[in-house]
């Protein structure tokens, strides 16, 4: 499969940041990294793989997105309001100084990751649905105090879905976009997946209530907070989307 890597200077976090872009046609999807991991962990784990038909066929483009979740959400003995507002930096990072490089401003993305991965992809899709209409979020969480243990401010606030979306108003013009959307979360009921079951119990619950179509996909008593799975589950659901 064809790749690039590219290392750039980001003005937003005052650092170089990484990113690779593997094919060269198709829908833009987004791939965000587990907790903690970096450039090349969703390739590195065989996530790629798993939908290399519609790259080959020229359908789908992977860009891999590198974290600094070691600071920001994994830093959990450090101040809140410092962790958030560079969490928040990293965010306009993608979305400002990354995602315009490889989509225009007339189409749209998708978002996926596993674990971390798919709590950032969420919080992309639910925070940026002018950018993104598709979301495929693996074993995500979508309350942000999980994090923070009690800490609330106006930015966690925003990169909590469960928190945001039941206050936003109908005639919201997000609704409509996200009525228009692809939404699918997904997590086991098995090892190490009980916070996930609640959050996306709960995300289910607002979406319904709000009239906003979506797949909550609950696997079965098996099915586990790790690789082996998330390799299952990533063309299962591209499937749906791309066909």
């Amino acid at each position: 499969m064809w790749e690039r890597y590219e290392k750039q200077y980001s003005p937003l976090l005052n650092r170089g940041m990484e990113h690779a872009l593997i094919g060269e046609g198709g829908k833009l999807c987004l791939a965000f990294a587990p907790q903690n991991g970096h450039t090349w962990d969703f390739r590195n784990f065989g996530m790629v793989e798993t939908v290399r038909p519609w790259i080959e066929a020229g359908r789908l483009r992977i860009l891999l997105v590198d974290s600094i979740d070691e600071e920001t959400w994994s830093d959990e003995h450090g101040d809140g309001r410092y962790r958030i507002e560079l969490q928040e930096r990293w965010f306009h990072y993608v979305l400002e100084e990354l995602l315009p490089q490889y989509l225009p401003w007339d189409q749209k993305a998708m978002a996926t990751g596993c674990s971390m991965g798919g709590v950032h992809a969420a919080n992309a899709f639910f925070r940026r649905p002018d950018r993104f209409d598709t979301l495929i979020s693996l074993s995500g969480l979508f309350d942000a105090s999980h994090f923070f243990h009690g800490y609330m401010d106006d930015l966690v606030y925003a990169n909590s879905p469960i928190h945001f979306l039941p206050n936003m108003p109908a005639d919201h013009p997000w609704m409509d976009m996200y009525r228009q959307g692809n939404i699918i979360f997904c997590c086991g009921q098995g090892a190490w997946e009980d916070e996930m079951i609640g959050d996306s119990r709960a995300l289910d619950g607002i979406l319904t209530a709000k009239g906003v179509p979506h797949w909550a996909d609950f696997w079965g008593y098996d099915v586990n907070h790790d690789w082996p799975w998330w390799k299952k589950q990533l063309p299962y659901f591209m499937g749906h989307v791309l066909g």
